[in-house]
């Protein structure tokens, strides 16, 4: 394995900095919230506090319509340069990834996914040229959407030079869904002291923090070809497909178990856990395993443990706040789906923040500024 970095390398340094995207964030939520009285003149309203959660949520009379759009990011780089240093082809496993980033944030409402649209925008009409790499992307696509039970309704597949590079490709999906019967919304209207946290395991990086995982590959002189552990190339571990959770949230209704809030655990880390806004202690007592390559970039990178939880998944691709008396059965309901899943913590009264206890780490309420 290759030494350690010389010199830490953070997130801001590998060219995403949150402080400057939030804020755009919050402002557009706050336009666009001024457009939710367009609704009433079909008969409909918005679900007010949907609004700065992973998805949004009209109430459509017997029943609630879920909706989501998720840009898969620069994941696709790291595919692009491993087919050409391995002659192999890993778009279906980037086609999850992309059915992923929609479907995971659908579902922390309490939808069930229903329909997937496609957008697949290529820098020219070359892209498409190459079978192989097409066949993996609509092959993994239509995979995935199987795994979760969706119908794949379409999409749009722009030839875009001069805004998208000349041989890449920007990929994103929209996803639709419906939370019924309505008593099924989860948007933690019931999340309260006492409520157990259940962790869902990830698969490695999943699709976030990848800008700083590619600019890390720049320091090894292997770069992606590098062992990272025996058999393990860095490339190969972070291209591993994103989890896709629906099946797990699908069985907990299934089985009785209700799920008073959900957490994706993307972009910020494990201080996704403080996303609702509701003042709350989160006390987390057990860390699952890290995955060997998000291990791997931290140390490479120099993280301390806050900055390595605070930007990677770490291991948690997925957070479910349920009533205690049910934490282990819904553990149970996990892992019959063939995902690991930990009682992690609590949620106590008091203050916003997060205690990861056995590293030691404190994210206060102010980390996460989504609203």
């Amino acid at each position: 394995m290759t030494p350690s970095a010389p010199t830490p390398l953070s997130y801001e340094q590998a060219g995403v900095q949150y402080d400057l995207i939030d804020p755009l964030k919050v402002a557009a939520q706050h336009a666009a919230a001024a457009t939710a009285p367009h609704l009433a003149g079909h008969g409909f309203s918005e679900v007010a506090a949907s609004r700065g959660e992973s998805a949004y949520v009209v109430d459509v009379g017997p029943f609630y319509v879920a909706s989501i759009v998720e840009c898969l990011g620069t994941k696709t780089l790291v595919a692009d340069d491993m087919q050409r240093l391995t002659g192999k082809s890993w778009f279906a496993g980037i086609a999850q990834d992309t059915i992923a980033m929609a479907v995971n944030d659908l579902i922390t409402v309490g939808a069930t996914p229903l329909v997937v649209q496609a957008y697949w925008a290529a820098g020219g009409s070359e892209w498409f040229t190459d079978a192989q790499r097409a066949h993996a992307l609509v092959e993994g696509w239509k995979a995935a959407c199987d795994t979760c039970k969706v119908a794949w309704g379409g999409g749009e597949t722009p030839a875009l030079a001069g805004i998208v590079e000349n041989g890449r490709i920007d990929l994103a999906a929209s996803c639709t869904g419906l939370v019924n019967p309505k008593p099924r919304l989860s948007l933690g209207d019931a999340l309260a002291p006492g409520d157990a946290i259940v962790l869902l395991a990830s698969s490695g990086i999943h699709a976030n923090g990848l800008s700083l995982a590619r600019k890390l590959a720049e320091r090894l002189p292997q770069g992606y070809l590098t062992e990272i552990e025996p058999g393990l190339g860095y490339g190969q571990a972070l291209l591993a497909p994103t989890t896709l959770y629906s099946p797990v949230t699908e069985a907990l209704w299934a089985a009785g178990i209700p799920v008073h809030y959900a957490a994706n655990i993307t972009g910020h880390g494990w201080r996704k856990l403080l996303r609702h806004p509701k003042a709350l202690t989160y006390r987390v007592h057990t860390v699952p395993p890290v995955p060997p390559v998000l291990r791997f970039i931290q140390q490479q990178a120099g993280h301390d443990a806050a900055e390595a939880y605070g930007t990677l998944n770490m291991g948690a691709g997925f957070a479910l706040f349920v009533a205690a008396e049910n934490a282990a059965r819904t553990v149970d309901v996990a892992r019959t789906c063939g995902i690991a899943a930990w009682h992690a913590g609590r949620v106590e009264a008091g203050p916003k923040a997060l205690h990861i206890e056995p590293l030691g780490v404190q994210f206060s309420g102010d980390s996460l500024q989504l609203r």
